[in-house]
């Protein structure tokens, strides 16, 4: 005889989404809001037309939080279809910084081009000239206990 399901008995999968429009664009930006990365985990193949990001994520997304406390996650953030990335506000060459990402953001130009944006604390962008939208955000770790303990605070 088999039982109903409780809630103990659920679990959080890992996120694992794509965007292909401003829309679908938005609900990435608002998971990835606040992740934090070393510099020197952002990567670019051009021959692959591909940028990828491994960030810590906040999780946002965590009912559980009041239960275990905050948590992040470690998390691909992959562009497709990169023609160009250009930089301002950071210092490629200062391999011990640590970047915080605010929003992903489209800016749509002629026949579907466009630049993704990437937007950093401190006044710091990243722009990607792609031909297409496509971007992915996925988990590829388990959620740890963040390391502040605290919640991101945006207030003054």
């Amino acid at each position: 005889m088999s039982q109903d399901a409780t809630f103990e008995d659920g679990r959080e999968a890992p996120l694992n989404l794509g965007a292909m429009d401003s829309d679908d664009l938005e609900v990435i930006s608002s998971l990835a809001q606040d992740a934090v990365f070393p510099i020197t985990e952002m990567t670019w193949r051009p021959g692959q037309r591909r940028f990828g990001l491994l960030v810590n994520r906040f999780r946002w997304e965590d009912a559980g939080r009041d239960r275990h406390g905050p948590e992040r996650v470690q998390a691909l953030l992959v562009v497709d279809n990169v023609l160009g990335v250009a930089s301002q506000g950071i210092d490629r060459e200062d391999k011990e910084t640590i970047l915080s990402l605010l929003a992903v953001s489209f800016e749509p130009r002629k026949d579907g081009e466009g630049h993704v944006v990437l937007t950093l604390a401190g006044d710091g962008a990243i722009r990607l000239s792609v031909e297409a939208l496509e971007v992915r955000l996925k988990d590829v770790t388990r959620p740890y206990r963040a390391p502040s303990g605290k919640v991101p605070d945006h207030g003054a």
